[in-house]
């Protein structure tokens, strides 16, 4: 029997399975490089209910025709999510760069192609939207996401920001170049 895995847009039943996803996902990811009570907030059931309400708004009312949230499904499951539109920092140009705002996969679920098939759906739909160039921002310290982006061939562009969770916390810019295969 053939595994069923897809990539599809979010649907509004989708959104407490993203954000669980999220929670896990930073809970096992982040949580190393970040103070243990930034870690207990973001993945309090409070912060799980904020976080479905946010992912319940970026489905069904996405800010622009060029936000999208997708999800890699195993066997009808939701295995993971990618959210992404047009990029927000200001030295960025909306039109043709992208920001990639989240992707994460179930801690269940990784090491399964899960990542690889969810961006390279992003990468399709930002073709499609004539995006040429895609940014997100990372944890400076080591994390999962960072490693999957320094793997695909992604990375930093030199721009870097501190946020603050009770103490600094570093973030980088990645950034890649897309275009469509030559035929």
């Amino acid at each position: 029997m053939t595994t069923q895995r897809f990539v599809r847009a979010a649907r509004a039943a989708d959104v407490p399975t993203i954000a669980r996803v999220q929670v896990e996902a930073w809970r096992t990811g982040y949580g190393p490089a970040l103070p243990a009570a930034v870690v207990a907030e973001l993945t309090s059931p409070r912060a799980l209910a904020g976080f479905e309400e946010q992912w319940r708004e970026a489905v069904e009312k996405p800010p622009t025709d060029r936000h999208r949230v997708l999800v890699a499904t195993d066997e009808r499951e939701i295995a993971g999510f990618a959210a992404f539109g047009p990029a927000g920092d200001p030295d960025r140009w909306p039109r043709t760069d992208a920001e990639l705002l989240a992707l994460h996969v179930d801690p269940a679920r990784v090491r399964q192609g899960h990542g690889s098939r969810l961006s390279h759906a992003v990468v399709d739909h930002l073709l499609d939207d004539s995006f040429t160039a895609v940014y997100t921002w990372v944890l400076a310290a080591d994390n999962p996401l960072r490693s999957f982006l320094d793997a695909t061939g992604w990375g930093p562009d030199g721009a870097t920001r501190e946020i603050d969770m009770g103490e600094p916390v570093a973030m980088v810019r990645y950034h890649t170049a897309i275009s469509p295969t030559q035929t």
